[in-house]
Parts: structure tokens; C-alpha cells; sequence
């Protein structure tokens, strides 16, 4: 029997001495991360899944996990002969985990999960369905811990304080912003438990996740009251002294529940996608607890003018690292081995090269030929494929620096392609311009526009399964909310100040893949009778590959705006580059 079926019957004798019928697991953490650190990562150890989405649920007899198009192709490798079903997620007529468990368990049954590694929203949906269906739940339990041996245990990474410089609001600043809207909305206090909200709130950084600079705590802000929990030993004097001078009083992580249970007769702001079910239900036996959206979640996506400038200088860092990749490509491959795994290591030592680099924004993704195919794949030594001067590869890479955080995919040409790969590849590239051209009006959401960047793809009767742009922090978390540029209803408009990746692509399973992928953020337009306009602009600055590109594809305006586009690359990059850096970027920048 595999490790991985080991650990499934050892869940299920812990479930038969607990008398449950199911058990759920979301791979998240207390504070709902999209990446968590080691001690949370249970969806990969009870699965062997690696994919950063999905969840998973144990029966008695059964065992499925749902992830979305991103993972298919990995999901199924990584599931082979554990028992688990891979369920496909997001997709209009998909069984979701709810309707999957009311139909394999009897009225009366008991699903068990760990309601603190569950948002209040997820909950509140599970109870919906389950008890029409005389399902019980119980949320107060931790398998895992009975089942996990050697269990990492907290993270202990040394944490840090962002300058004003490039955060451009003082703490101060930020408790007095938080604490208007407080007032706006006749609350009391706020609770904030997602990392990258805290960390942008109190100005400070760290490393308790890997990829994401963020560090381990929870917060409490009111009026008189400013709390922030977390492990004081991870600061120094020095900045545990600035934030006692800005009035945070700092309390351990660990008292964080019994600290929430003090409070009484208040009104509470959590927002219910980002706050853990074991919070609300502390919250709400004598408070009353108010719904909204994270304040400094939405305060975080607009970019002040330092964070924008901060952004700017990453991505030109970012473009002088990714010319010496490009350098170092070219004059190694076909004299010597190099694999997909060879690449993202040499992604990140360019990058490492670079002032204020901090570390990979997430691990690179690197697929030549059929590996491309796989959306996110995360290569290693032993799955590496090597590298022939022929076909396309793609990476999809990005850096931490001190000033911003940066994500670029590009897909390029190792040597003799074939015509399809370029038809691809150009239909890409125009979904690509599309999006980054729209003007659009004040009040826009990002599934309006989404179709902009597959129009060329679907008129070919083609598509991709993932989203078009995720939000991107500023020396953050490199997914951010709360708007989004995909198919989905997210009802958050576009606002001047958010940045977006805008990434189409095409996969053809057993072949390669294609992704194109620019950071753009909103700016002001126009305004005239007919309303405010908004428009994007391009943050990135790295060549697009043209011998991959067919022109009798594209129209004047779209040859028009690659031959702008690395004009401006060539400008932004020229004043940092070496000699041989120069050669190299104003043959890959040539007009078409």
C-alpha cells in the first residue's frame, strides 16, 4: 500500500472512533492563504497533490479532490494509484464537493472538517446544503494532527518593517483610514486574519510563507484599540519600539481565540471570505458581527503613487535579470544539458542578481513542448525535461524586491516551429493587445473584459480554462483581490491604481503550451458627456518573442502597438543594460 492510501485509512479510523461519515480538507490555513506554510499543507500530504487549488474530501469508502483547468493534467499524474477521484471544479456542469457528499451519505450523517482552516462564507454554504439534506457538521476538528507524524510545526522566520518610502502611507495613516471607515459604517472594531491585509495595514513584511512576504498574525483595530498578534521574537527591538510608538500593542499569536472571546456588546466587521469559521462563531455569541469586504482589501489593490513607482522599478529590474536568462539561453543551449528545471533555477539566480531582491514572487513554471501544456506545472530534477534547440518553451516567472513583485510569462522559440505553433501563438498575442488596449468606463468589473483577451481564440473555436488577470500586490502576495479579469461574476469594478496580469494562453495536451502574460494597471482616461474613462498600462518590460509571430495575422494597429511596446522596453531597459545586454535588446526589440 502507498503512503498515500496509508494515510487515507489512518483519517478513517479517526473518523470511525469520532463517528464521522466524511471528512473535508482544503489545504488552506487560519488565515484562508492561497499558499500556506508547511504546518497547513495537509491537502498535499493526504493527497500528494502539489497544485495551489483544490480540496478534498474522505468517506468511509470514498476519496475525491476537485481542483480547476489550471491542474487537470497534473492532478491526474500526481492522483495515479492513491484511490483518489479527481473532480473537475468551476465548470458549469461539474458536481461540486456539497452535491458529491450529500450523495454518498445517509440522512443523519456527520461531516467533519477544522472550521479554522474554513471561511465563514464556505461554511455557511456547507450548512445550507447539508442540512436540507439532514447532514450534520462539525467543525471543531483536526484530524490531521492524530495522523501526521512529524508534523512541521510553525514557522519561525525573523519579520520586518516596510518603509514609508515605498509603502507611501505611515501606519498612522493607514489606522486613521481604517478607522473613518469604521465610522462610516457605525462599527466598533475590525478583525483582520489574511496575511497580506495585515501586512499591508501595519507596514510590515516577512517570510512565514514561502513566495509570499508575509508574516503569521491576526489584528484587531478600533477607535481605542489597535492589536496586532503575532510572535514578537520575529522582530527586533528596534521595530517592536516603532510599533509600540504608533500605538500597536503586541500580543502572542497564540492568544489570539481566548483574546477574541474578551470581547463583548460590540459590533465586529469580518469579512466572511477571509475570516475563519472559528472566529465568527466566537464573535457572534455576544456581539453583533457585520459582513463587508475586507477595508484594507480593497484600500491594498489601488496602488498609491510610491507603491506604482516601486512597482515600476521591479519590473524594470526584472527585464535587465530576464535578458542575462536570455543571454545565458542562447549561448548554452545545444553545447550542453540544460533542462526545464536548469531554466527556473537560472531565473531565479538573474533575479538574485538584481538590488533589493528579496526572492521568487512563486515557484517558476517552465514547460517545453508537451510540459507547456500543463498550466502550472512545477518542475523538478526528477520530472525535468531537457532542452533541444526545436520547438517552444514557456516560463512563467517572477520576483520579491523590496519596491514591488513582479509576474511575466513568456513562450519562445528554441528553433525550427511549426505553423500551427505560430497561429497559436499570434491569436494569443491579440488577445493579449486587446485586453491591454480597452478603454473602458468607470464601473466596469473585470468579467466585461475578459472576453476581449479570447475573442481572437474563440473565433477559431478555441479557448483556455483559467482565468484572464489576477490582481498582483505591491512587495506582496503575488495573487490579490479583490477584482479579477475572468469569466466569473466578481462584482468588484476596475479602479484606477489596481494591477492586473493579463495572461491568455491555448494548451494542447501532449504538445505545448502557450501563455503571453504583461502586468497592466488602471489608470485615469477621460472624461467627457458620456462618463469617466479608464484605460491600462503596461507595466512590464520584456520582449515579446517575434519569430514566433505570424504578421498576416495581425492588423496595422496591432503590428503598431508591438513595434510601441518594445520601443518602450528598449527605452526603460537601455539605461541599465551592459553592452552585451544591448546588443541582445535591440535585436529581440526590432520592428516587425
Amino acid at each position: 500500500m502507498n503512503k498515500i492510501k496509508e494515510r487515507i485509512e489512518a483519517l478513517r479510523k479517526e473518523m470511525k472512533e469520532k463517528n464521522l461519515q466524511a471528512y473535508l480538507i482544503n489545504g488552506s490555513d487560519p488565515h484562508m492563504s492561497e499558499y500556506v506554510p508547511e504546518h497547513w499543507q495537509s491537502r498535499p500530504f493526504m493527497s500528494g497533490f502539489t497544485g495551489s487549488f483544490g480540496y478534498m474530501a474522505v468517506t468511509t469508502d470514498k476519496a475525491a479532490l476537485w481542483t480547476d483547468s489550471r491542474y487537470y493534467l497534473q492532478a491526474g499524474e500526481e492522483l495515479k494509484d492513491t484511490g483518489i477521484e479527481m473532480m473537475k471544479a468551476r465548470e458549469p456542469e461539474a458536481v461540486t464537493l456539497e452535491q458529491w457528499i450529500t450523495g454518498e451519505l445517509q440522512p443523519g450523517s456527520t461531516v467533519g472538517f477544522d472550521g479554522t482552516c474554513y471561511s465563514f462564507a464556505e461554511v455557511e454554504g456547507f450548512e445550507t446544503v447539508f442540512g436540507k439534506n439532514e447532514l450534520r457538521i462539525e467543525s471543531d476538528i483536526d484530524l490531521l494532527n492524530e495522523v501526521w507524524e512529524n508534523r512541521p510545526g510553525m514557522p519561525d522566520s525573523k519579520a520586518f518593517l516596510h518603509p514609508t518610502k515605498w509603502a507611501g502611507l505611515s501606519r498612522s495613516d493607514k489606522f486613521s483610514e481604517l478607522n473613518k471607515e469604521l465610522e462610516k459604517s457605525g462599527v466598533d472594531l475590525m478583525v483582520l486574519s489574511a496575511l497580506d491585509d495585515i501586512g499591508w495595514t501595519f507596514n510590515i513584511r516577512g517570510a512565514d510563507v514561502e513566495c509570499n512576504p508575509v508574516v503569521l498574525a491576526f489584528a484587531v483595530i478600533g477607535k481605542n484599540k489597535t492589536e496586532l498578534f503575532v510572535d514578537k521574537t520575529k522582530f527586533d527591538e528596534k521595530a517592536l519600539s516603532e510599533l509600540k510608538n504608533d500605538g500597536v500593542e503586541v500580543k502572542p499569536y497564540e492568544s489570539f481565540y481566548d483574546e477574541l472571546k474578551a470581547i463583548q456588546g460590540q459590533s465586529v466587521m469580518i469579512d466572511p471570505a477571509r475570516s475563519n469559521y472559528r472566529i465568527y462563531n466566537i464573535l457572534e455569541v455576544n456581539n453583533k458581527v457585520v459582513r463587508q469586504l475586507s477595508v484594507p482589501a480593497l484600500l491594498k489593490s489601488c496602488k498609491n503613487e510610491a507603491e506604482l513607482a516601486g512597482m515600476k522599478k521591479a519590473h524594470v529590474s526584472d527585464g535587465i535579470a530576464l535578458l542575462d536568462f536570455q543571454l545565458w539561453l542562447e549561448e548554452k543551449l545545444g553545447k550542453e544539458t540544460i533542462t526545464e528545471y536548469n531554466v527556473a533555477m537560472k531565473l531565479e539566480e538573474f533575479r538574485s542578481k538584481q538590488e533589493g531582491y528579496v526572492g521568487t514572487s512563486f515557484f517558476p513554471i517552465v514547460g517545453y513542448l508537451h510540459h507547456g501544456a500543463i498550466v502550472h506545472f512545477r518542475v523538478s530534477p526528477e520530472t525535468a525535461n531537457e532542452l533541444k534547440p526545436e520547438g517552444i518553451m514557456l516560463f512563467d516567472s517572477g520576483g520579491q524586491y523590496e519596491y514591488g513583485t513582479t509576474d511575466i510569462t513568456r513562450t519562445i522559440s528554441l528553433g525550427s516551429v511549426t505553423y500551427k505553433m505560430k497561429r497559436d501563438f499570434t491569436q494569443v498575442l491579440k488577445g493579449m493587445i486587446n485586453l491591454s488596449n480597452v478603454k473602458f468606463p468607470k464601473g466596469t468589473r473585470g468579467c466585461h473584459l475578459d472576453v476581449l483577451a479570447r475573442a481572437a481564440l474563440w473565433n477559431d473555436q478555441k479557448n483556455y480554462g483559467h482565468g484572464t488577470g489576477h490582481g498582483v500586490g505591491a512587495f506582496m502576495n503575488v495573487h490579490e483581490g479583490p477584482g479579477s479579469i475572468r469569466p466569473d461574476l466578481n462584482n468588484q469594478p476596475l479602479r484606477p491604481g489596481n494591477i492586473f496580469s493579463d495572461e491568455p494562453g491555448i494548451y494542447r495536451a501532449g504538445e505545448y503550451g502557450i501563455r503571453i502574460e504583461n502586468l497592466i494597471h488602471v489608470v485615469e482616461g477621460v472624461e467627457n458627456e458620456f462618463g469617466t474613462f479608464y484605460k491600462f498600462e503596461t507595466l512590464t518590460k520584456f520582449p515579446i518573442c517575434t519569430k514566433l509571430i505570424d504578421t498576416s495575422l495581425l492588423t496595422g494597429d496591432e503590428i503598431n502597438w508591438i513595434n510601441d511596446y518594445h520601443k518602450d522596453v528598449l527605452d526603460s531597459l537601455s539605461p541599465l543594460a551592459n553592452a552585451e545586454q544591448t546588443q541582445l535588446l535591440r535585436r529581440l526589440t526590432m520592428p516587425l
